[in-house]
């Protein structure tokens, strides 16, 4: 007769040694500052560590838009992991042609060539590639924005601290002022017919930075007026994270690009996406095999996408999204403004992506901690360290949203206290 032993439980020294020995020590160390705690388990709003503690999950860089293990999202998976996984890639294949049916049906009228990927940074080296295919040899970008860390999305990322250990990057790669539409048209107006633009509706690893209403709708019409190629990336922002479907909907734009990812996959699998329109897509068309992943458009993967869609659409999410976020951000905004005046300098948002921006990034990293000692997780902004960061999904109910800003209220009152206990001159 076979016993069959139980694997043994993990401890978080265990695993944390693990860390140093095989992954990442400066990750390792973040962890302690977190108390190292493990995550084991998650379902909706919610995550469970080892030693069976529950934390509200408002941070995930934005995954979660439907939380986590949703039901309809797990159906779909599911059932095609019991039936075709992995497939060839050189037959047909009906899941993949289902799934990119499935998001044409939801982008912006005219965006109808799919290209699917695992992370946002190849979906943005997607974009990039189509842009040179299509003679655009020069790339504007924003100051603050995030599109990945692979070369050329870095080169795209205008951050010194990411990009110098790099050097040189792709060349032919500029940087302008967010929401300076006035210096996008005096690139454009220089290079007629060669410049490519890439950013985001709403910089979400900038901080938060909402640009000036009208911004993206002149943005478009200064690229259609010069002949330029625009590339949106809306794998933070799409989705519903902005109460729209995507932040392009708010403007009514149209990009030559949309780039979609992290709630793609349904908080389930890992999934991106560039949508292009016809003509920005020909170089793709013309020869299949020049520019190919083994994993895109995998039946596990599509199956996810399938399944988020559905979960968007039939649980109206959103919509609620926007509700969720009309109802957060006053809250938010009065208990920081109430609690910790002279610490936080700005609270802003849009839908459920909220920022709040501290004096100094060092106490953004304390009210992080102080959140997570009261049950919420949230994130800092890669490119804007001073910000805490709320991503919460869409599906929070009543009493979720009252733990996320009681929460606050004590994680706000916690660091005033923790200020006034620290030496002066010191920390």
């Amino acid at each position: 007769m076979t016993v069959i032993q139980e694997a043994p439980v993990d401890t978080e020294e265990q695993i944390l040694g693990l860390y140093r020995a095989h992954l990442s020590k400066g990750r390792a160390t973040l962890a302690e500052l977190f108390g190292s705690h493990m995550e084991v388990e998650s379902s909706g709003a919610w995550l469970t560590t080892s030693d069976g503690e529950r934390f509200l999950n408002a941070g995930g860089y934005g995954v979660f838009i439907m939380g986590s293990r949703h039901p309809v999202v797990m159906e779909e998976v599911e059932r095609q992991l019991h039936r075709h996984p992995t497939a060839t890639r050189i037959l047909l294949e009906p899941t993949v042609a289902r799934a990119a049916e499935a998001l044409v049906s939801v982008v912006p009228r005219g965006l109808d060539r799919v290209h699917f990927a695992l992370s946002g940074a190849e979906a943005v080296e997607t974009g990039l590639k189509l842009a040179r295919a299509g003679g655009f040899k020069r790339t504007v970008s924003m100051h603050g924005g995030y599109h990945g860390k692979t070369l050329g999305a870095l080169s795209a990322t205008a951050k010194e601290v990411y990009q110098q250990p790099f050097r040189p990057l792709v060349p032919d790669f500029l940087h302008l002022p967010f929401g300076d539409a006035d210096a996008l048209e005096a690139e454009l107006s220089a290079h007629p017919g060669e410049v490519c633009v890439i950013l985001e509706p709403v910089q979400g690893e900038g901080g938060v930075i909402i640009p000036p209403k009208g911004y993206l709708k002149k943005v478009e019409e200064l690229v259609r007026s010069y002949g330029g190629f625009l590339i949106l990336d809306e794998i933070q922002t799409g989705f519903g994270r902005l109460g729209e479907w995507w932040g392009a909907d708010t403007e009514g734009i149209v990009p030559d690009v949309l780039l979609a990812g992290k709630a793609l996959g349904g908080g389930v699998l890992p999934v991106s996406a560039a949508i292009a329109g016809r003509e920005a897509f020909r170089p793709f068309d013309k020869d299949p095999y020049v520019h190919t992943s083994t994993f895109s458009g995998q039946p596990l993967l599509m199956a996810a996408v399938k399944g988020a869609i559905r979960a968007i659409e039939e649980e109206r999410l959103v919509s609620r999204a926007m509700d969720l976020g009309a109802r957060l951000l006053p809250r938010i905004a009065e208990t920081a403004h109430r609690n910790i005046p002279d610490l936080v300098v700005d609270v802003r948002g849009q839908g459920l992506l909220i920022g709040v921006e501290l004096v100094e990034a060092g106490i953004a990293g304390e009210l992080l901690i102080e959140l997570f000692n009261h049950g919420v997780v949230a994130n800092h902004s890669m490119n804007g360290s001073s910000v805490v960061r709320f991503t919460p999904p869409a599906i929070l109910t009543d009493s979720d949203v009252d733990h996320l800003v009681d929460s606050f209220d004590k994680a706000t009152r916690d660091l005033v206290r923790g200020a006034a206990r620290m030496p002066e001159g010191g920390n």
